[in-house]
């Protein structure tokens, strides 16, 4: 019923249904080793959902988007080394950060075309 595809640099991809929801990739000035950045995708993303009591669309959406920090962070250091020191505080911050490079508010009128 749910369908949640790793895109690799380009995000992820969450399919439930008839909702679709892209998350794009976290954008980085340099990345040092890609190796092991879905398997800190999947762990961020089911981290987060252990932690939580529901799984409605919208958690989903923020667990995908969590698995994406995490995989930024993975991917700033050879193996897993950046995530050996990681704080809640720095991950909690990429989260505000990438919300706010995804968010838009939806038009408040047509433009003139």
């Amino acid at each position: 019923k749910t369908l949640i595809a790793k895109q690799g640099e380009y995000g992820a991809l969450l399919v439930q249904e008839e909702q679709i929801f892209s998350a794009p990739g976290f954008p980085l000035e340099e990345v040092m080793d890609p190796t092991g950045a879905g398997d800190s995708f999947a762990g961020g993303m089911l981290g987060y959902l252990s932690q939580i009591e529901t799984a409605t669309f919208n958690d989903l959406k923020q667990a995908v988007v969590m698995g994406s920090v995490m995989a930024s962070f993975n991917v700033e250091d050879f193996s897993c080394d950046r995530l050996r020191g990681l704080s809640t505080d720095e991950v909690l911050e990429r989260y505000r950060e990438f919300t706010e490079l995804s968010y838009f508010e939806p038009l408040s009128r047509l433009p003139l075309l």
